[in-house]
């Protein structure tokens, strides 16, 4: 499919997850190290010249050539290990499909951000998806789905939400705003006794 100037289409599958959550929830083991191998050696021997755990060097983003070399590979059980069609060995659990699967839902039926396109789609383009099944969910009663949704600049589909946020949290600071004016002139003493009343005998 192509956008309305003609390009194709292209998903975005970065920045999908959330900054925190890639800075401080998900990070490489310490201990975790990685080297370009050289241009003519993108074998197993950067590996092995380097002594490190790696078998295969893995090809990274930039189409260059890493080995890599994971802190007590022998006795761990590392995410590239598990998944190693689908998670590369340079990326562990920095993954953004990883990292945007594991934060925890609030409901059983959810929807997870897989990417995005920024290009405008003109009406009534037909999309066509090429879906790999990389996790089987039929042993608890699982269903999965493809979902094509819009965005807006409050964050979802559905602008109501948005402006009903907005709409209270405007509508608290200005009662923060009209107690703050109102204290600034017209003070109330704390423990003032004025304001006690006695029972009378």
């Amino acid at each position: 499919a192509v956008d309305d100037e003609g390009l194709n289409l292209t998903m975005v599958e970065e920045g999908i997850a959330w900054r925190t959550d890639l800075e401080y929830r998900f990070k490489m083991p310490d201990g975790y190290q990685q080297q370009e191998c050289p241009q003519d050696g993108c074998d197993a021997s950067c590996c092995t010249n380097l002594g490190w755990s790696c078998k295969q060097p893995a090809i990274g983003k930039d189409d260059k050539c890493y080995a890599y070399d994971y802190p007590e590979d022998d006795t761990t059980q590392y995410l590239y290990e598990t998944y190693p069609n689908i998670i590369s060995p340079l990326e562990h659990v920095t993954n953004e499909h990883f990292v945007v699967w594991m934060r925890v839902a609030t409901r059983p039926n959810f929807r997870k951000l897989y990417g995005y396109i920024e290009q405008t789609i003109p009406a009534g383009t037909l999309l066509e998806f090429e879906i790999n099944l990389n996790y089987v969910v039929e042993s608890f009663g699982g269903k999965k789905a493809l979902v094509i949704s819009t965005n807006n600049a409050w964050g979802g589909k559905d602008k109501y939400v948005g402006i009903t946020l907005y709409a209270m949290g405007y509508f608290c600071l200005a009662c923060g705003i009209i107690f703050a004016i109102k204290h600034w002139f017209r003070p109330r003493r704390i423990a003032d006794r004025k304001y006690l009343h006695y029972k009378e005998e």
